[in-house]
């Protein structure tokens, strides 16, 4: 008798008090989603190898294969970035001081008579760190580079050494430097890798304000000109040109669009332009290219209103949907592949029609978020449930 006492007592409260288990929750949105609609065509070169991004949107696009071609002087980016790296420039500093010595005369004037890109110097003149960097970048001298290298690591060998290991680094694979000028054949690189060095050496404030410049006053020579035409027309900031007989010509280039109030920047390289003057061929390649990944740039819808995030399942069987309270938009183009986080709130045990699941966010050019809300409401297990599971 007391023992039926004590269950008349011990069941109320136990069901009174027992609470349901968490809601299971079961994610229904894939990763990665797609950008519905018909994707751009971009306008590749016919020849050689180009590659291209779009600051935080989406990876790297290539086309004309992966094989290690010759550079040229698109080599001396990554001169000036290592020359950054240890001597970083302020806006507006002029950085170290270098004399120029009755060997490096010499050296000038053999490689002028070779036809090379150089700048005239004289013994005893003094050049700045950010007119040696301007003489490097904008007419592309060869003497310049190797006294900029030799400065810094104190012989060529040393600093083609950090050259090469900086590339490895930066996951730069299948790249070879053997000068730090790019004259020499055997320095080698894809536009692939040559896109991951742009992608450094624009974070460096003085690189990307000298690569900009259309034109800049050196010593004793007076006023050069960036051999970048592109440089300061439609959105054009840079980067480097190279151009000979073994490389063709190539191009780094930046250029900055705005598209619903932010600005971004299309990175871009193209190697192995020959149809006609071989900088020209190259200006006309990358500005093509660039112009069109530009122009497909829009505000594109990834994920309507209303799309299923979540199913919430009680211990019962009973369900219900989380589907996105707003849309999601981000900049880009159809076709293009985004990456979709969902957090889910922890140990909901029942829900509100319109109460919030979770948080649904994308990550492209900015960070875009909006709610996962319940369909219908969802109570906790059943008074059946409950009793069959009281022991």
């Amino acid at each position: 008798m007391l023992v039926l006492v004590l269950l008349a007592v011990a069941v109320p409260w136990r069901l009174a008090t027992e609470s349901s288990p968490p809601l299971l929750l079961h994610r229904t949105l894939a990763a990665y989603v797609r950008v519905p609609g018909t994707p751009p065509v971009f306008a590749w070169p016919r020849e050689g190898q180009a590659a291209v991004e779009v600051e935080g949107v989406g990876n790297s696009w290539t086309s004309g294969g992966h094989a290690p071609v010759p550079i040229a002087s698109v080599a001396k980016i990554m001169t000036a970035y290592l020359i950054l790296l240890d001597h970083p420039l302020r806006a507006d500093g002029q950085g170290f001081v270098v004399s120029i010595t009755p060997a490096e005369v010499q050296e000038e004037q053999q490689r002028a008579a070779l036809g090379e890109s150089t700048l005239a110097v004289r013994a005893g003149e003094q050049i700045t760190e950010r007119q040696a960097l301007e003489a490097l970048l904008l007419p592309s001298a060869n003497n310049i580079a190797e006294l900029l290298a030799v400065h810094d690591a104190g012989t060529l060998a040393s600093f083609v050494n950090r050259m090469n290991s900086t590339a490895r680094k930066l996951g730069m694979l299948s790249t070879t430097y053997t000068d730090p000028s790019g004259f020499n054949d055997e320095t080698v690189s894809t536009a692939a890798d040559q896109l991951k060095l742009a992608r450094v050496a624009m974070r460096q404030p003085a690189f990307a304000t000298i690569v900009d410049e259309p034109s800049a006053e050196l010593p004793d020579v007076g006023r050069v000109t960036n051999f970048n035409g592109l440089v300061g027309s439609n959105g054009y900031v840079g980067v480097k040109t190279g151009s000979d007989r073994a490389a063709g010509g190539c191009l780094v280039f930046a250029k900055r669009v705005a598209v619903a109030g932010r600005r971004l920047t299309v990175l871009g390289v193209v190697l192995g332009q020959r149809e006609g003057s071989l900088i020209d061929a190259a200006l006309e390649g990358a500005e093509a290219l660039g112009d069109s990944v530009a122009a497909a740039l829009h505000v594109e819808t990834v994920l309507p209103a209303g799309t299923s995030v979540l199913t919430a399942k009680s211990a019962d069987g009973r369900r219900t949907i989380a589907v996105t309270a707003a849309a999601l938009q981000e900049i880009g183009w159809p076709g293009l592949t985004i990456a979709v986080r969902v957090s889910a709130r922890p140990a909901m045990r029942s829900l509100r029609a319109g109460e919030r699941m979770a948080t649904v966010a994308i990550r492209g050019a900015s960070v875009s978020t909006t709610g996962a809300v319940a369909e219908r409401s969802l109570g906790g297990a059943s008074l059946g449930w409950r009793i069959q599971h009281l022991l």
